[in-house]
């Protein structure tokens, strides 16, 4: 089946009714023209995932593997993954990033209950494509656990690091103090034309403003980011 996702048509060849069902919201119109990226895993592939993925169904384990498969195959595209949260306001994206556990997914949340207007584009692993000067964050069908998303696309003008504090406030932060943690949320490809492309593509990204918010879960939490990343006062 062909589907519509980051402004591609991905053939993807799965044989578990898992995926089928995952992406249908992304199934394009167009099932007869020529697509873009074929996905489909090996026998092998397979097997890899499964003796690292214990008690999960098998149509589960093909849906991951399926998309870091097509991941690494989106990169000559200049398309790459990233690990974080894409909230969409006015038609921008901003993307809320750091590690596991951290309250990205809450912090959107809170966003989407205080900021009219404001949606979760992808909660969690959204593609992230360069055109130009510019940097274009699309939905994908794989948007986290809470299933935080929509199919769509927005440029990016901000990256967020969230840090779980007792008093709300925002640090501006420099490439050299991001430049690890960006690299920590990229999925690095094996080959080396492909690590050349993603690290260019970071240097992209630390070109884009880049904060560090400390927070708890309140609305003033949503305040002092908004001032931060859009300005003015909510």
């Amino acid at each position: 089946m062909i589907y519509d996702i980051a402004d591609q048509r991905i053939d993807i060849r799965n044989k578990f009714d898992f995926t089928t069902k995952f992406c249908r919201a992304y199934l394009s119109d167009d099932q007869s023209s020529h697509s873009d990226v074929t996905v489909e895993l090996t026998k092998a592939e397979f097997d890899e995932e499964k003796e690292k993925s214990e008690g999960y169904s098998d149509g589960y384990i093909e849906n991951i593997a399926i998309y870091r498969k097509l991941c690494h195959q989106l990169v000559p595209l200049n398309r790459f993954l990233f690990h974080g949260v894409v909230l969409e306001y006015k038609g921008v994206a901003y993307l809320f990033t750091g590690r596991s556990g951290k309250g990205k997914s809450t912090h959107a949340s809170l966003w989407t209950n205080y900021v009219e207007g404001a949606s979760v584009l992808n909660g969690d692993k959204p593609i992230v494509a360069v055109e130009g000067d510019k940097l274009i964050a699309y939905g994908t069908p794989w948007n986290g656990k809470e299933g935080l998303g929509t199919k769509g696309k927005a440029e990016i003008k901000a990256i967020c690091f969230i840090e779980q504090a007792k008093r709300n406030y925002v640090e501006r932060m420099t490439p050299s103090e991001c430049s690890e943690l960006i690299f920590r949320q990229l999925l690095i490809p094996k080959e080396t034309d492909g690590v050349i492309k993603t690290f260019e593509f970071a240097e992209k990204l630390l070109q884009l403003p880049v904060y560090r918010l400390f927070c708890d879960i309140s609305e003033e939490a949503v305040r002092v980011a908004y001032r931060a990343l859009i300005g003015g006062e909510l």
